[in-house]
């Protein structure tokens, strides 16, 4: 009696992830606003993986979830969060700091859904992209431009900044075609102490070499504390249920989304204007990211 209605529940639930995670993960944005002014980027994301791990291993406890079992799994979840967490989000953080523009910032890691279909498809018949799925992808990279085209004069570029924006872009991108080639199903909760903990221990040695100091500011405390529960605990482990669930492109094309979510949130927090040509953007990427996921909506009806 109960099984139908647990499944729709479970189909709502999955229904929502894809915008909850574009929601919590565009609040990144602000939440580096917060903090930037008041640590350094490296030291500051060391922190917020080391809160992080004890959470998550007393929710850990608390579920008891299940760990995994077989050894290369903990080395794969390992790869992928040094990608994903200390690779991306450490490029991210260390070209706004530098200097880059975040609007420039923004639209070199939008390249990931591009990157992402490019590699895919190149991996064999069986993984072809259809027509309408480019178009999408497409025109949400012209919708990206236009939501941050007035943004790219913030800002100075240099081969350091920029440098570290690619090395976010290569972050996002190879962290998710690696967890979705090599590594199996597993529990989010174990996987993201493993994830987490392999992210420290690379930002962690790196974070010794900054020189600036963490000011208590409470804005810092408030950014550490939305970064620990929000962002980690939930747009993270989001992002790795959606990546284990769906295909690369079509999770890749919800980050095109992430820009013109932030540009919302600016205008609607910090009273930052929004032009026509924002709102442009902010439609032609919904309308591509709308393409991309109608071919997965068409492969769930069938299934």
């Amino acid at each position: 009696m109960n099984a139908p209605a647990e499944d729709v529940r479970a189909g709502a639930w999955l229904q929502a992830m894809p915008a909850l995670f574009v929601l919590i993960w565009s609040t990144g944005f602000v939440v580096a606003r917060l903090g930037m002014p008041h640590a350094p980027p490296l030291g500051f994301l060391a922190l917020r993986f080391a809160l992080s791990v004890p959470l998550f291993l007393v929710w850990v406890a608390w579920s008891r979830a299940s760990w995994p079992r077989n050894g290369m799994q903990w080395l794969h979840l390992a790869v992928v969060g040094a990608l994903m967490h200390g690779g991306y989000l450490g490029g991210v953080w260390a070209a706004i700091k530098a200097g880059l523009g975040a609007g420039t910032v923004a639209l070199i890691v939008g390249l990931q859904p591009l990157l992402t279909a490019i590699w895919v498809s190149l991996q064999g018949p069986e993984h072809r992209i259809g027509s309408r799925q480019w178009l999408g992808l497409l025109l949400g990279l012209a919708g990206l431009v236009l939501v941050v085209l007035d943004r790219l004069g913030s800002g100075q570029a240099t081969a350091f900044n920029v440098t570290l924006a690619l090395i976010a872009l290569f972050g996002i991108t190879a962290g998710t075609l690696y967890q979705k080639a090599w590594l199996l199903p597993c529990d989010v909760r174990t996987a993201s102490v493993v994830q987490l903990s392999a992210a420290f221990l690379v930002t962690a040695p790196l974070a010794l070499l900054e020189h600036e100091a963490i000011r208590w500011h409470p804005d810092l405390l408030l950014a550490m504390a939305w970064s620990v529960f929000a962002l980690t605990l939930g747009a993270s482990s989001l992002l790795y249920l959606l990546i284990q669930r769906g295909a690369a492109t079509t999770v890749s094309s919800l980050m095109y989304l992430v820009p013109p979510t932030t540009a919302v949130m600016a205008w609607l927090l910090f009273d930052e204007p929004i032009s026509a040509a924002m709102v442009i953007g902010i439609v032609l990427t919904a309308v591509g990211v709308g393409l991309v996921l109608a071919r997965q909506r068409r492969s769930a009806a069938r299934a």
